[in-house]
């Protein structure tokens, strides 16, 4: 131990007079560290999945056999949770927004409405005051409780432990505040925090409509607890057993469900299998950063233990063992190891800290909650040790190759670059893994640069939006037409507006509504007779000129469209060929599960309804005179600028109902959600990017300058003899632009392969697009360029009388 400490003494004196060596060693570690903990402790997060609760591991989440079909029906809740036999509980619930209203103040809150069970299975305790049970529910609206959560209560309440037993109001009802959630739970959404949590069976009070009693209206989130012993495959086979018993009771509505189990935390596989799919392959990416890094190291090294050949030949010609020699070089790669992955382990706390804090959207209860647990700190120890000590073993061959009488003579030291060898694979390696994720940076960027520009089927720009429902005043669908009238008619009135609509919910802001189509001869409104599944939207006269939407054939709706005229509908291109193919649809017919027949008055341009990256989907819009619908969005376009428009919509709203809240953004801005995950994966890329041009550079550059350095001598004669300086230059730097221009083509190639990954996140990634190629190619050039510089200086400028004067 006397020995280690003394050789760590030694090493620390070494590096004190090598400040540059020490503090490349350990910015590069850092570095590629950080990005490595950072991904590793989001990936770690996404496939945990912790909750806060008790038994997570027994935790499932029930969904529907086809993928993405994640809610279920309350009854059909219901008789999964009475018939089941794997399952010791089962809880539903329901992510919602609503107006809670305190001493006459109303704002706009996040909820979960959740069974009575909830609480109790997943075996949380209250942090202040009590939760409500089972045993307390007693029917429909007979449990007007509410439960805060701890964030929630602190920011809006200032911890007051006095709100407990106070009376709030939800949509204008009033609810009394029985308890506070503890700090460390969220609910049972990873990513999405609830402000307060109400019993379910209360909704119909607080929503203005019931979902209680309709089997065909899924939107519940259905979590399960396994009864000890038993497994996912048992408890499939025991749901798809009920689920089959379901399909033969109810054949118009469940014939075709069926049940699968999924981890619950990140919307079921809806989100969660694009999620860790997309974590994984960031850190797959920053791991081949930390790949470079190393090979960098392993450069260092290797130039540095070449540089101090003779100082260790005269150790080993005095009497120190070679195996002294190697450990007194470990003994600064412990060292630097050490300090690198002390400061990549407190940058990436401080990255992690400020990501659990973030808000990415601010209109959505959407907390990037990543905490570091203790493998993520044994992962920096790891990566701490391997980083700095596995490129320095790289040098253990030259220590125990030193030939003392042949080093220590003058150009003594080990021949360099007479063929391949294992620096050139590491940097051409090294070139590569930059030109992949180059590519993948410019591809993430050129997409999201498109996606400002592509066909969405709407035009956000100039368009203002007034988002609200008429249900947080307390009105109900049926009543809610007057008010959105009136809040047409005052927007259309202020100067400088050119058009004003609503709509149920904005495309591209996940909140919209599917619907099954038939053919209009069908009777059985079966889910294998369906023609199409269509996106719907409910909007009033003037929303498609508001929306820039383009009306291809026949009229848009009308004031007349209302609940005495016939069911109308204007359908898009897409919907429009898979109902009559080339035929025109204007005044043909379809069918959606009920009495009427809906005859087609329009058809519209396709666009985007769900995400920037989705094929064309069939879509539909109904007129909101007969649709009866309270979640209302206001579109104002104007000529004016959107402060003053947003100023003149807030008067206006306050006057129509000033209890009643609202949120005003531009469209751009609303659009914020759609974007997120190409925003996410652009800024991720970049930094990726950025990170391994930067350690490509000082790769390349450790590589010419020691040549350079190495061959001065031979460079000099070479001059002496009548050499040109360009052939000079041509024999100094010509290995490194070789592994340059082959990585760089290897790199190119592995890019067309990361942008089929991207194309589910990046809207039209494609690294054919040619400003991409120019884009990649151009930046791998400048890297060169860059890194070659001051070596190819030093080779331009020799000076044969001066370098033979040497020894």
């Amino acid at each position: 131990m006397r020995d280690i400490w003394r050789d760590l003494q030694v090493a620390a004196r070494r590096l004190r007079h090598s400040p540059g060596f020490a503090l490349t060693v350990i910015l590069s570690l850092t570095m590629a560290m950080a990005a490595n903990l950072v991904v590793f402790g989001v990936f770690q997060t996404a496939v945990a999945r912790p909750m806060g609760v008790s038994h997570e591991s027994r935790l499932w989440m029930v969904v529907q056999k086809p993928h993405g079909d994640i809610t279920q029906s309350y009854p059909d809740y219901q008789d999964y949770k009475a018939r089941n036999s794997s399952f010791s509980e089962m809880a539903a619930y329901r992510i919602d927004q609503e107006g809670l209203g305190v001493q006459g103040h109303v704002h706009m809150a996040w909820d979960y409405e959740v069974t009575g069970n909830y609480f109790d299975m997943l075996g949380v305790r209250p942090e202040l005051g009590r939760f409500f049970h089972a045993s307390q529910i007693h029917g429909v609206n007979s449990a007007p409780y509410v439960v805060l959560s701890d964030h929630y209560w602190r920011s809006r309440f200032q911890a007051d432990p006095g709100v407990v037993g106070s009376i709030i109001e939800l949509n204008q009802h009033p609810f009394t505040v029985i308890g506070v959630a503890p700090p460390s739970f969220h609910g049972t959404e990873l990513f999405m925090w609830p402000d307060f949590w109400f019993p379910m069976v209360n909704a119909p009070e607080v929503n203005g409509y019931s979902y209680l009693d309709k089997r065909e209206n899924h939107g519940l989130e259905v979590i399960g607890m396994l009864k000890p012993g038993v497994t996912v495959a048992q408890a499939a086979q025991s749901l798809n057993a009920v689920a089959a018993q379901l399909a033969r009771e109810y054949p118009m509505t469940d014939s075709e469900m069926g049940a699968r189990l999924v981890r619950p935390g990140l919307l079921g596989d809806a989100l969660g299998n694009t999620a860790v799919q997309f974590v994984g392959g960031i850190l797959l990416l920053a791991l081949l950063v930390l790949l470079a890094a190393c090979v960098n190291l392993a450069s260092i090294f290797a130039a540095r233990a070449t540089d101090r050949t003779r100082e260790l030949a005269i150790r080993v010609a005095i009497g120190s063992s070679r195996w002294r020699v190697l450990r007194q070089v470990l003994a600064e790669a412990v060292l630097l190891s050490a300090l690198g992955g002390a400061a990549g382990t407190l940058v990436s706390a401080e990255l992690l800290r400020w990501l659990s804090e973030w808000r990415p959207i601010a209109e959505y209860p959407i907390h990037v909650t990543v905490t570091a647990h203790a493998g993520v700190y044994g992962m920096a120890i790891l990566l701490a040790v391997l980083s700095g000590i596995l490129p320095a073993l790289l040098t253990t061959r030259q220590v125990f190759r030193i030939h003392p009488m042949q080093a220590m003579k003058p150009g003594g030291g080990p021949a360099v670059f007479r063929r391949l060898n294992l620096r050139d694979v590491l940097l051409g390696i090294q070139v590569a893994l930059c030109a992949l994720l180059i590519t993948s940076s410019l591809i993430g960027l050129r997409g999201m640069s498109r996606s400002l520009h592509a066909p969405l089927g709407f035009h956000p720009r100039h368009v203002m939006l007034a988002q609200t429902s008429m249900r947080f005043a307390g009105s109900t669908d049926a009543s809610a037409l007057p008010v959105q009238k009136r809040m047409i008619e005052e927007a259309s009135r202020i100067p400088g507006v050119t058009a004003v609509g609503t709509v149920d919910a904005l495309p591209m802001n996940g909140g919209e509504e599917t619907t099954s189509v038939y053919g209009a001869a069908t009777r059985s409104f079966r889910n294998s007779n369906e023609i199409a599944s269509a996106r719907l939207f409910e909007i009033s006269p003037g929303y498609l000129k508001a929306a820039g939407t383009h009306l291809l054939a026949g009229r848009g709706f009308t004031w007349h469209d209302d609940a005495h005229a016939p069911k109308v509908a204007i359908i898009n291109e897409t919907l429009a060929h898979i109902l009559f193919g080339n035929a025109p649809a204007v005044g043909r017919h379809f069918a959606e599960p009920g009495p009427a027949l809906y005859r087609v008055v329009g058809v519209v341009e396709n666009g985007k309804y769900s995400s920037i990256t989705e094929n064309p989907e069939a879509a539909m819009y109904w007129p909101l005179a007969q649709s009866n619908e309270s979640d209302t969005t206001l579109l104002v376009r104007s000529n004016r600028s959107d402060a003053e428009i947003a100023k003149a919509l807030s008067g206006m709203m306050a006057k129509i109902d000033p209890l009643l809240p609202v949120t005003i953004e531009s469209w751009p801005s609303a659009l914020a959600l759609a974007l997120f995950p190409a925003r996410v994966a652009s800024v991720a890329l970049s930094v990726l990017g950025l990170l391994a041009g930067m350690l490509a550079i000082t790769g390349i550059f450790g590589m010419t300058s020691y040549a350079v350095a190495r061959r001065l001598r031979e460079m000099g004669i070479r001059a002496a003899l009548g050499a040109q300086r360009m052939q000079i230059l041509r024999t100094s730097m010509g290995r490194a632009a070789s592994i340059l221009v082959l990585g760089s083509i290897a790199g190119l190639l592995l890019g067309a392969v990361a942008s089929r990954v991207l194309a589910s996140i990046v809207y039209d990634a494609s690294i054919y697009d040619p400003v991409v190629l120019a884009g990649a190619i151009g930046t791998m050039l400048l890297i060169g360029v860059v890194a070659a510089l001051v070596p190819a200086r030093r080779a331009w400028q020799v000076d044969p009388a001066k370098l033979l004067r040497e020894d």
